[in-house]
């Protein structure tokens, strides 16, 4: 379960990259009810989408030449260098060195062995996300990988994670949780990419779920208002109903409506 009491390697923010801010604040508003706060020219234009008055993701404008519209997770570091000679050493890549931003903290951009773009944040001024696990707000991470093995055996390396399993019909999900923790502390998961039949095995990626009140409802809001829903609501017993979706502008996500947690 992901809580705002950040432990080093959970993830603590999420941004999204889109040719069209104001587009894709209009979306979001639609579907989460968020509100979006440009940014000044001192942190490059970089925005913050908000609900209820706390901070629910990040946001910025990108070109083509950057890359694809995408939402990208961040997860918390105390020490970012600590972090990409880790990431390095384990064989992933620095995209993006270590960089201060303001006296908010310290971010850099990394890519697992895949290929697979991730982040970090290093709280300063600016502790991370203001709202999880609620309706409209981040409460899990997926990642979809051609080699959960090495995936488990890069992150592991890279941010210290535990791996617990989730028995199913079938088989296991494998849960990443901070070490030392209840299987329940589990903030995310790692998931073999082939053979879904939503997924390009070519692709991996990481993707965030958000928390909202009715998969249903949201999936069909999403279609509505010019995205795609591209695996339609399904429940899985005792984590809840869920949905694979896309923006307008192609940026994957998902949402969930969590099953509520066992009594006793």
């Amino acid at each position: 379960m992901l809580t705002t009491d950040y432990k080093d390697g959970t993830p603590n923010w999420v941004d999204l990259g889109t040719p069209d801010t104001e587009g894709a604040a209009g979306f979001y508003a639609g579907l989460f009810g968020w509100d979006y706060e440009p940014g000044g020219e001192e942190v490059g234009g970089y925005g913050m989408f908000h609900l209820g008055g706390k901070t629910v993701a990040g946001g910025l404008a990108v070109t083509a030449e950057q890359g694809p519209p995408a939402w990208t997770v961040y997860f918390q570091s105390s020490d970012a260098d600590a972090t990409a000679a880790a990431v390095t050493k384990a064989g992933g890549t620095v995209l993006s060195p270590p960089t201060g931003v303001l006296d908010y903290g310290r971010m850099a951009v990394f890519a697992d062995p895949e290929g697979v773009a991730f982040a970090t944040w290093q709280p300063h001024g600016h502790t991370g996300l203001g709202l999880v696990q609620e309706a409209g707000s981040l409460c899990w991470a997926e990642l979809y990988t051609s080699d959960v093995a090495a995936a488990r055996d890069f992150y592991c390396s890279v941010f210290g994670w535990e791996i617990a399993e989730m028995a199913f019909e079938g088989g296991s999900y494998k849960m990443a949780k901070p070490p030392g923790t209840a299987d329940k502390e589990a903030f995310g998961g790692l998931v073999p990419i082939a053979g879904d039949p939503v997924e390009d095995a070519e692709h991996p990626y990481w993707t965030p779920y958000f928390e909202v009140a009715d998969c249903d409802a949201t999936a069909a809001g999403a279609e509505e208002t010019g995205g795609k829903v591209r695996l339609a609501p399904v429940s899985m017993e005792g984590v809840g109903r869920f949905a694979k979706l896309a923006d307008p502008y192609g940026a994957r996500f998902a949402v969930i409506t969590s099953a509520p947690p066992p009594q006793g």
